[in-house]
């Protein structure tokens, strides 16, 4: 007999979307290793970008948001805007959540899912197969790693921690790069802080090259915050407000502009208390873009070009590519390949209804995935707010 719903990942969405769904009385079974992206992808050290209020994983039940963790844990406390939230102290947070609201997670790998009659075949690297009748992909960041196609021309064999280009997810300890000269591609939160990271442990040298024309910026601290404009868990102004509480509207905009917001919205900016720790550290050049990347002898050299037309090379021991995640349906290989060629795409991603729902009956995303459709607020914690209840609610009319 088949399970009403299976929901791939264990991460913020993942765990968020099974205590709803359990709260409303639908059987799932939730398959992935707890907060694996969280605890492989992120460089040790990393504080969250986002304030405690942004960072609670949803819950139908009160009791389960970070200052519930730090009340029952004597961590923190992460309670004001001031306070910085470590990922290690993120992930003990979300393993709690997991521990107390899908306590029989299966940390087990989904293989392959495919169409059958009733819904859906999942093969398991248990070797055990499941049916069932609605599919949740949450698997996260897993496999969307984007590197620009200059640098991935320079590694036929894809990039590595230990070669001469990477892409800032396969980086969990960053002192493995002590004593060498490191330049990083990007101008976001994780391309400064894991330069910042970088310098703190040891690397001989560090520079940013951010591609962009504007100059690296970062945020302002809370109390200098825009005082006439609406708050939201990224800071005060209108459009962070609409995109946060209003994502449902997100999806009758035109298709190019989603696809605008969605990369530039809550784009390259680091945290306001980054600027501190990066000034004097970390080399920057700015405004110029990679026109070919090459290794030599071992070592990654990049011929740069501005706007202006000037350019010139440099070399260092290691790139690494801050450069982000892109949504692609081909990356989610574990979707067989005529599932994934019946999910409608627009502005970068699945086509989704209210519910999440794409175009297949039964698959629904959650996460990145839904960033397309209900904008850069799925990029973050707090999109499980928005999220979770809604496509609960929609599976348990359908399926309940």
């Amino acid at each position: 007999m088949s399970t009403p719903v299976a929901v791939i990942g264990a991460g913020p969405y993942g765990l968020s979307t099974a205590a709803h769904l359990r709260a409303r009385g639908l059987p799932v079974r939730v398959f992935g290793q707890p907060m694996v992206s969280w605890r492989e992808q992120m460089p040790a050290g990393m504080l969250l970008k986002s304030t405690p209020e942004a960072s609670s994983i949803d819950a139908p039940q009160p009791g389960h948001a970070l200052a519930d963790f730090c009340a029952a844990t004597g961590e923190g406390p992460f309670a004001s805007d001031w306070d910085l939230v470590p990922v290690e102290a993120f992930v003990r947070y979300g393993r709690w959540v997991q521990r107390r609201l899908v306590p029989d997670l299966e940390q087990v790998r989904v293989v392959s899912v495919d169409r059958r009659a009733d819904g859906f075949e999942l093969k398991l690297d248990s070797g055990e197969q499941v049916g069932a009748r609605a599919v949740v992909v949450a698997t996260g960041l897993s496999g969307l790693a984007h590197l620009p196609p200059e640098l991935a021309a320079a590694i036929p064999d894809g990039p590595s921690a230990t070669g001469p280009v990477s892409h800032s997810s396969q980086h969990h300890d960053l002192s493995a790069l002590a004593g060498r000269s490191v330049v990083l591609i990007g101008a976001g939160q994780s391309a400064l802080e894991s330069a910042v990271l970088l310098a703190e442990a040891g690397a001989e040298s560090v520079r940013v090259v951010a591609r962009g024309p504007a100059a690296v910026g970062f945020g302002v601290p809370p109390d200098r915050q825009p005082r006439l404009r609406p708050s939201s868990p990224f800071g005060n102004a209108w459009s962070l407000y609409a995109l946060s509480y209003h994502a449902g509207g997100f999806r009758r905009l035109p298709v190019p502009a989603r696809r605008y917001l969605v990369r530039r919205v809550l784009g390259p900016l680091g945290a306001w208390w980054l600027r501190d720790r990066f000034a004097g550290r970390v080399q920057v050049t700015q405004g110029r873009r990679i026109v070919r990347a090459t290794v030599r002898e071992g070592r990654p050299v990049l011929a740069l070009r501005g706007a202006d037309g000037q350019g010139g090379e440099l070399a260092a021991d290691h790139v690494l590519a801050a450069t982000g995640y892109r949504m692609d349906l081909a990356a989610l290989d574990f979707l067989g390949q005529g599932l994934r060629t019946e999910v409608v795409t627009r502005a970068g991603g699945p086509l989704l209804d209210a519910g999440f729902r794409s175009s297949v009956p039964g698959l629904y995303f959650t996460g990145l995935p839904a960033a397309a459709s209900f904008g850069p607020v799925m990029r973050f914690v707090c999109g499980t707010e928005f999220a979770s209840p809604r496509l609960a609610r929609a599976l348990a009319r359908a399926y309940g």
